[in-house]
């Protein structure tokens, strides 16, 4: 196990010590997990492929449910908004 202390640029960037970054390319993509005070990182590659789509959709899903707390959605009866949708 390696450790090492890093720290959180004004642009929110974080710097991954040179040593521990040696086997991963620039450009690739990391996810990260946060639990309370719990961070943890992990290359995208790593990891099941459908989860990467699961998380955008979770993401978008999330983002829609604070509109929607925030009352940014319409109300519509059910054959008005099918007839919304067929105009999609």
């Amino acid at each position: 196990m390696e450790v090492a202390i890093t720290k959180l640029s004004s642009k929110g960037q974080i710097v991954i010590p040179s040593e521990m970054r040696k086997d991963i390319p620039v450009g690739e993509k990391l996810f990260i997990i946060r639990n309370r005070n719990q961070w943890i990182l992990k290359r995208v590659k790593d990891i099941d492929k459908n989860f990467e789509d699961d998380l955008k959709f979770a993401k978008r899903t999330e983002e829609a449910f604070k509109r929607f707390e925030r009352g940014e959605f319409k109300e519509v009866d059910g054959k008005k908004f099918l007839k919304m949708l067929e105009k999609w």
